[in-house]
């Protein structure tokens, strides 16, 4: 419980965020729901909060957004069900799933565009963007120890992307980390 500045020389007590009590209640024990009214300004985000879905939880977390930034159920629904497919170079099953493979059916399943290629192909069929105009949806290439392009993945928010990698299969990755921002080739729009 906390008294705010501005309600200091009213009385008035915020308890939670934005939730203030109009009167000084000293001793609960003499409590009368009469004495006190309690209001919340609630706003279209708050709402969003409150009614927000495990998942959303989840990937706000790992994206580091707030849980009501994180909407694309069919999005974050099927990364959930290939998350931790380990890579197979060539594969396109459960089994195993090379980075391509992996963004063409996150692509045809999610987004209903009808994608195919490897890495290069990918890279020469996209618009190039900046890194700072890149949204949900849109492909981000590496040149991993080669000249070419050699890895793609889909980026999602906050500099984060998912991908299929060599060594933990589809996961979430962050483009600043060291490794990824050292072989990053830049990112692209279908």
């Amino acid at each position: 419980m906390k008294t705010t500045p501005a309600a200091e020389n009213t009385g008035q007590v915020e308890f939670i965020d934005g939730i203030r009590t109009n009167n000084r209640v000293r001793n609960h024990t003499s409590f009368n729901s009469k004495d006190v009214s309690i209001s919340k300004n609630i706003t279209q985000s708050s709402a969003n909060l409150e009614n927000a879905q495990g998942w959303q939880f989840k990937y706000a977390q790992l994206l580091d957004v707030p849980v009501e930034d994180v909407l694309n159920h069919r999005l974050y629904s099927f990364i959930e069900e290939w998350w931790g497919t380990p890579y197979r170079l060539g594969g396109k099953t459960r089994d195993g799933i090379d980075c391509s493979g992996f963004v063409n059916t996150l692509v045809n399943s999610v987004f209903q565009l009808s994608l195919a290629g490897n890495s290069v192909q990918l890279y020469n069929q996209v618009k190039r963007l900046s890194t700072r105009d890149l949204r949900e949806g849109d492909l981000v290439f590496f040149k991993i120890h080669h000249k070419r392009i050699s890895h793609v993945g889909i980026y999602l928010e906050n500099d984060k992307f998912v991908h299929a990698s060599v060594s933990s299969g589809v996961m979430i990755s962050d483009l600043k980390e060291t490794y990824w921002k050292k072989y990053y080739a830049g990112g692209g729009r279908l």
